[in-house]
């Protein structure tokens, strides 16, 4: 599930790279929530 949402949000980033700016700067911080989520995921992962 949580690697759904990041990859969901990874696409959705790419894609206002590429289509328009207006939505850039939430797009981008998206990003980086997806970014962090995936990261604790591994982490607590290794944990266990």
């Amino acid at each position: 599930m949580l690697w759904t949402i990041a990859m969901i949000l990874i696409i959705l980033w790419a894609l206002g790279l590429v289509s328009s700016y207006t939505m850039g700067g939430f797009i981008h911080i998206l990003l980086v929530v997806a970014i962090i989520v995936v990261l604790l995921n591994v982490i607590q992962g290794r944990r266990r």
